[in-house]
């Protein structure tokens, strides 16, 4: 199972790496199955699973509940739950208990915390009871709002240095990583350098020690423009609404159910366990 300890060795050796978004158990099973070494639940399936507008409405339950969900499909990846808003804002006791939450009731291995000022001390105060933390710093959707919108940070030099000043105190605060969102390439690549612990980048550009994407991106399962640092690996909407067409047009017609497809009293058919049936509607 990969762990904490091997994503900083990841960096140490120079091998790049690749995190994904996983918000279910059967995504979690087949990203885990093909190798993907880390998985973060996101706060990004208020958007891309609930349809809410901004990360800033997913409630503490409901990222548990999606963690759960992780938990049980993936078995060798480290596996990230993201703290979502005011989850860890007000105190940390209170980012303590809900930390506390997705290890011990959801399976996690660590949490994401987005920005730095005060949540330098709040994850020194996680990581000394035994929780690791992954730090975010750059376009922190959570701070959507105070930023004016989904913005690139750190253009000026006053901003560029305000973060490099962040990523070194989240790795003094025992930070195992730290996610750089929506920054300038020559700026990811200055701290990435700077830093002992690994740098994983999403619109970053190429000097990170490893990137991550939204599984629903990576897949073309969001419609509309996606965002410049996405990379379409497949274009899955227009794959299933083709099959979703396909299936319609077969019912209507009557092509489908087939005789393959039925059951008899006799058992007579081709399936392998005429008595099997997984799941209904």
């Amino acid at each position: 199972m990969t762990t904490v300890l091997d994503v900083q060795r990841y960096k140490d050796e120079g091998k790049r790496f690749a995190m994904l978004t996983a918000y279910d158990f059967l995504s979690a099973r087949i990203l885990d199955e093909a190798g993907i070494p880390i998985l973060l639940v996101g706060d990004s399936l208020g958007m891309v699973m609930l349809g809410y507008p901004t990360t800033l409405p997913v409630t503490l339950e409901e990222m548990l509940h999606h963690a759960r969900a992780v938990s049980r499909g993936a078995r060798q990846a480290l596996l990230v739950g993201d703290m979502p808003f005011m989850s860890y804002q007000a105190s940390v006791e209170d980012a303590i208990r809900g930390a506390g939450r997705f290890v011990q009731e959801a399976g996690m291995h660590a949490v994401k915390l987005e920005g730095g000022g005060r949540v330098v001390e709040i994850t020194r105060q996680l990581t000394e009871v035994g929780i690791p933390v992954m730090g975010h710093l750059g376009l922190t959707p959570q701070f959507v709002h105070q930023m004016g919108g989904f913005k690139v940070q750190g253009k000026t030099d006053a901003q560029a240095a305000q973060i490099l000043a962040d990523a070194r105190a989240l790795e003094k605060a025992g930070a195992f990583s730290l996610v750089l969102e929506g920054v300038p390439s020559k700026l990811a690549a200055e701290i990435t350098h700077a830093l002992r612990i690994p740098t994983i980048g999403i619109g970053a550009g190429p000097a990170t020690d490893g990137q991550v994407l939204v599984f629903h991106d990576m897949l073309g399962l969001t419609t509309g423009k996606a965002p410049k640092f996405v990379k379409r690996y497949a274009n899955l909407a227009e794959e299933i609404a083709r099959a979703a067409t396909a299936y319609a047009e077969d019912v209507r017609a009557g092509r489908f159910p087939g005789p393959e497809h039925e059951y008899t009293t006799n058992g007579s058919t081709p399936a392998k366990d005429p008595n099997e049936v997984r799941y209904g509607g």
